[in-house]
Parts: C-alpha cells; sequence; structure tokens
C-alpha cells in the first residue's frame, strides 16, 4: 500500500511547476567509476517462499524525530497537505480500504500534520508515512487477545470455539489448521463436524483429524449440526479436551434458515468463541460480510485467508476498523503451519513495505 502512496506522491511533486529554472538544461549525472575495494550489496528482497515470515518490525518514528522549530525548520502548507489527501483517498480506494477507514486516516493526518513544522532534513514524505503508520497501527491493534493464555486460564474446560462465514473462504481447512495451532501450543482438541449439508466437509475433517491425530465428532450427512456440536462438547468433557473446534456450513446472511441453524448451535454448544472466516482477496466484499455476520449472529473476532497473496493489505485494515472486532488469525499458506496468530507490527511492515508496489 505505501509503496504505490509513495509513488503518487512523488508523480504529483514531480507535474508540480518550478518556475522558469525548470527549462534550462539538466547536466547528466556523472558515471559512477567501478570500485575494487566496495562490498557487494546485500539483497533486500524477501527470501523465496518466506515473504510472510514474521519478523522484528523497527520501533515507530517519534514526534520528536520529525517535528520541532529552529531556523531550518519549514512549516507545513495548508495547500499541500489537502493534495496529500486527494492522493491518499484515491490510493487507498484502490487498495481496498472502505470509505470510513480513509476518513479515520484523514483526520488523524490533518490533525498530526496541519501547521506542524518539520525538522531541517525531515522530508514529509517521511512525516507523512510516520503519521499513517502510527494510525494503522492504532486500528489494527486494538481489542487484541492472547488466545492461548485465554485457554490457560479457562476453567471449567473445554474452550469451545465457532467459526463462521460464507461459502469459499477456507473455513474448514482453516478449523483443522487451528487444530494444528493448538498441538503445537500443547493443547488438546476435539473438532465437530457441524457442516452436514456437505458430505466432502466431513470426509475434509476426518482426513485432517487423522493426520493430525485429533478426534472429529460426526454424524450421518443432513443430520442437525446443533447436534453434532453437543456430542463433540460432551465428548471433549468426558475425555477432558481442552478445546472444541466447531465447523459450520457456509451462509449468507441473508439466508434466514441457515443462520437460525447457527443461532441454534450457539444456543446449545454456548461457544466461548465466535470467529468469523474470510477471504482477504475477496476485498471490501469481505468486510460488508464480517460486518453483517456480527449483526445477524454476533461475532468475536475475525480470521482472514490467504492474506500472502493479498497485495494491497486494504481487507485486513477495513475489516477489524468496520467491525471493530479484533484479527486474531491470519492464513499465509496451505499448510498446517500457516496459520498465524495477527501481529499488528507485522501487517504494518506488509502495508508499509518500500518494494511492495502495485
Amino acid at each position: 500500500m505505501w509503496a504505490a502512496i509513495k509513488a503518487r506522491l512523488r508523480r504529483s511533486s514531480e507535474s508540480e511547476p518550478s518556475g522558469p529554472e525548470s527549462t534550462a538544461p539538466v547536466p547528466p549525472p556523472p558515471v559512477a567509476r567501478p570500485s575494487t575495494t566496495a562490498a557487494p550489496a546485500r539483497s533486500t528482497a524477501p527470501r523465496p517462499g518466506r515473504s510472510t515470515e514474521p519478523s522484528v518490525a523497527p520501533p515507530p518514528v517519534s514526534d520528536d524525530a520529525l517535528f520541532g522549530g529552529g531556523f531550518l525548520a519549514r512549516k507545513l502548507k495548508e495547500g499541500a497537505i489537502d493534495d496529500v489527501l486527494d492522493d491518499l483517498e484515491i490510493v487507498l480506494l484502490q487498495s481496498d480500504v472502505a470509505l470510513p477507514v480513509i476518513e479515520r486516516l484523514r483526520r488523524d493526518l490533518v490533525r498530526e500534520l496541519a501547521g506542524r513544522k518539520l525538522k531541517h532534513g525531515v522530508e514529509e514524505e517521511e512525516a507523512i508515512r510516520a503519521c499513517l503508520e502510527r494510525s494503522v497501527r492504532a486500528i489494527l491493534g486494538r481489542n487484541t487477545l492472547d488466545l492461548a493464555a485465554a485457554i490457560r486460564a479457562y476453567q471449567p474446560k473445554p474452550y469451545i470455539i465457532m467459526f463462521v462465514g460464507v461459502n469459499g473462504t477456507g473455513k474448514t481447512t482453516t478449523v483443522a489448521k487451528f487444530a494444528g495451532w493448538l498441538r503445537a501450543q500443547g493443547f488438546s482438541s476435539a473438532i465437530a463436524a457441524g457442516d452436514t449439508f456437505r458430505a466432502g466437509a466431513i470426509e475434509q475433517l476426518l482426513t485432517h483429524g487423522e493426520r493430525l491425530g485429533v478426534r472429529v465428532i460426526r454424524q450421518q450427512e443432513g443430520s442437525d449440526p446443533a447436534a453434532v456440536a453437543f456430542d463433540a462438547v460432551a465428548h471433549a468433557k468426558a475425555k477432558g479436551i481442552d478445546v472444541v473446534l466447531i465447523d459450520t456450513a457456509g451462509r449468507q446472511h441473508t439466508n434466514e434458515n441457515l443462520v437460525e441453524e447457527a443461532k441454534k448451535i450457539r444456543r446449545v454448544a454456548v461457544p466461548t468463541l465466535t470467529l468469523f472466516v474470510g477471504d482477504a482477496l475477496s476485498g471490501n466484499d469481505v468486510v460488508e460480510q464480517a460486518r453483517l455476520f456480527d449483526k445477524a449472529l454476533g461475532i468475536d473476532g475475525l480470521v482472514l485467508t490467504k492474506l500472502d497473496a493479498d497485495a494491497k493489505g486494504g481487507a485486513a485494515l477495513s475489516t477489524a476498523f468496520v467491525t471493530k472486532k479484533p484479527i486474531l488469525f491470519v492464513g499465509v499458506g496451505q499448510g498446517y503451519a500457516d496459520l498465524m496468530p495477527f501481529d499488528p507490527d507485522w501487517m504494518v511492515q506488509r502495508l508499509f513495505a518500500e518494494e511492495a508496489a502495485g
């Protein structure tokens, strides 16, 4: 996202008339002579297949490093800020960022930049980036939950997680990945195959369960999903299992029968946590889906799949802002280990990576 913003800002700056001097011929830059002592440059490109690997985020740039007084400080012009905001809005819309988020970022920029003086040597671009990073981090970092700590502290067991979402978002696969993550954290789990409308979903979970060593509770195709969830919870209580993961049929919020079915599952199983699973590649659609699911059923958090393929990143930012729910996990690949707890700093790095040009 930042690469696109940066490119647009520079195009706008280059298109501004610079007076009569701009027509004078510009001498060519001197040709650099090869050096026999210079060390080869290190590549900053991500390693193949590891572009989504979390890394330590650089600390936020402080106001003291950007703004200040003094004879050489220069004041940001109001007109320049307006131009920046117009360019910013265009790029953010192209990056699948929802309008309410854009309005929030605009307000934050005006509040932080208007009338302030940049220290000598600080470029406007640097100040804009720092302010945007701060705003984005504040949106993504609110209402966070350490799920592993919450499960350890929860009594009596089991801790029950119900997964909801529309068709085709990778919900059933996400449930299996969750079981793998729980195993890595030292928790036992059982899966309720609550998508009884698709025989394929039950078979899929049985295959995952066999690979992971996790018990899958199921009934015949077409059975009452609430009964499956009830059986899974009863099994977990009897066996001392830490967590129950309840898969559900994909549904649209407008399908009243399926929404009522999901409400019944909630009444019977009483989940500790209800998670919406959405496809990050669906852009603003996932924002609206999450909002409407929250309105119809009530959700506690978000899981976004295919985030490794989402070069724009606007869906994650928008969904968190619009629903006011935390992003708890993200899918960044096909393997069991490719579901990872969401780290706001990691997402900020992705959004503001210099090389991630669109």
